[in-house]
């Protein structure tokens, strides 16, 4: 077997395999086919191939059928199903055949893929090494899945508060409410929009509490099927149902002594919140198909978009689930409630993807600034990090970021014509105009022709800032 492993990533729109072909490109060689025929030739044609990456909604053969056509010339072949949709019954079929080690929810988080990809071509090289031990094999496979479990959307930087970047009333009342229950080890229940970062508050309470050094284990009960999610959590006894060939520890065994976070609590079904509702009140966890209780030591932090009060009147989540859950809830700001943290946040997420990229701008210009401050971001502070990232794509190196970078829903906020840019986003948006400024003017010297070169606007314009803002 070759000594450097390729990968083949197989979907059909073109945007996606680009993207993955860029992402995994830097460490790894990348083939990549837009359907199932095509992958199949270059599996034929590259024996270099360890690992494929497939997209489960495919025009004519399907992500499962192409798995399945693999198989028996393939037996080594690693295989991660890629899908924005929910085929359980599909998606099932594949898992309990052996043949998927992961799958990924479109859209996959970076991290979280490169580490998947990772671990897969470390199993790929133990299972076809035949001088190593089988015992040594089988350790070496429960260690990796142990890690996979414990670093899943999980990148190994900084977990602490400078993640929560800001400092508006909103955000300053939340990370005051983080402080307080950090040091304990009480059940917390994050609130808030998608996209307002509820994973980074669990991770920041996870790594400034009295846990830090123990697992961090994560789960998204929104993004995985509900028959898979119990096994996922609590684990199963061999043979407790089809696929099931070895017994099998869950995310609460593997997060003993750490945190349990447990995203978009608000979509168990009702069985599993029963079984979460016996993990809070006595402490132990049973195995799918196992009458063994497992004693477990684990802090829960849950997330939730949903009103869950709501669903407790409506019947569709456990009153006396929800109590247990909600001890101390934490609610996350959306992004239009706290608008003055638009600049520091934007030049966080800068500074972040020019050390990730290497990609370097100067910033946002300040017209391309007011339409992002006009804007009530319904995605949040992570739909802000995918308009920064497309539009540092699409400039050039080491100039300003400008408003025809900006995406097209943004055509219709220019500030001077609409209402959205209330007295305090103005405000907001003039200090840091006048910091913007006044950082050009010394970095040329006082210049004034030069400072309106660098910064892209007239020098009458310049001056009438100037002028405005008081700046000598």
């Amino acid at each position: 077997m070759p000594d450097a492993p390729a990968i083949l990533v197989v979907d059909d729109e073109p945007a996606s395999v680009n993207l993955l072909r860029i992402t995994l490109g830097m460490d790894w060689t990348v083939h990549t086919a837009t359907d199932g025929p095509a992958a199949l030739a270059l599996l034929a044609a590259h024996p270099d191939i360890a690992l494929t990456i497939i997209d489960q909604r495919m025009p004519g053969m399907s992500g499962t059928e192409l798995i399945q056509r693999t198989i028996e010339p393939y037996p080594q072949l690693i295989r991660i199903i890629l899908t924005g949709y929910t085929d359980i019954e599909s998606l099932i079929q594949a898992i309990n055949a052996g043949r998927v080690y992961r799958y990924l929810t479109k859209p996959w988080n970076r991290e979280e893929l490169l580490a998947t990809v990772r671990q897969g071509l470390d199993v790929w090289r133990l299972s076809t090494d035949n001088l190593r031990p089988q015992a040594e094999l089988e350790a070496a496979n429960a260690r990796l899945r142990v890690e996979n479990a414990q670093l899943r959307r999980e990148a190994r930087g900084r977990h602490r508060f400078e993640e929560l970047v800001g400092a508006s009333p909103p955000l300053t009342r939340m990370l005051g409410l983080v402080e307080r229950v950090v040091a304990t080890d009480t059940t917390v229940l994050i609130t808030g929009e998608t996209g307002t970062g509820k994973e980074l508050v669990a991770r920041a309470i996870h790594y400034n509490g009295a846990r830090a050094e123990r697992p961090f284990v994560s789960e998204n009960c929104g993004a995985i099927a509900p028959d898979l999610l119990t096994s996922e959590l609590f684990g199963h006894k061999r043979g407790a149902f089809t696929g099931a060939t070895e017994d099998r520890a869950g995310l609460f065994e593997l997060a003993d002594g750490g945190t349990l976070f447990l995203d978009e609590i608000g979509d168990c079904p009702p069985d599993l919140q029963t079984r979460l509702l016996r993990v809070l009140d006595q402490g132990e966890i049973r195995r799918v198909g196992d009458g063994r209780a497992i004693p477990v030591d684990v802090r829960i932090l849950a997330a939730t978009h949903h009103d869950l009060e709501r669903d407790v009147a409506e019947g569709r989540f456990r009153k006396d689930l929800f109590f247990r859950l909600s001890v101390f809830t934490i609610h996350m700001p959306p992004l239009r409630d706290r608008r003055d943290d638009l600049p520091i946040l934007i030049q966080h997420i800068l500074d972040r993807l020019a050390a990730r990229t290497g990609r370097s701008v100067r910033g946002f210009t300040a017209e391309a600034l007011a339409w992002l401050a006009a804007y009530d971001w319904p995605g949040n502070v992570r739909e802000l990090e995918n308009e920064v990232e497309r539009a540092v794509t699409l400039a050039e190196p080491d100039t300003y970021l400008t408003p025809d970078l900006l995406s097209e829903r943004f055509a219709a906020l220019r500030p001077d014509s609409t209402s959205a840019v209330e007295s305090g986003l103005r405000a907001a948006v003039e200090r840091f105009e006048v910091t913007y400024v006044r950082e050009a003017l010394e970095r040329c010297g006082g210049n004034q022709s030069r400072t309106a070169v660098e910064i892209g606007i007239s020098r009458r314009a310049l001056i009438d800032k100037l002028q405005k803002y008081g700046i000598r």
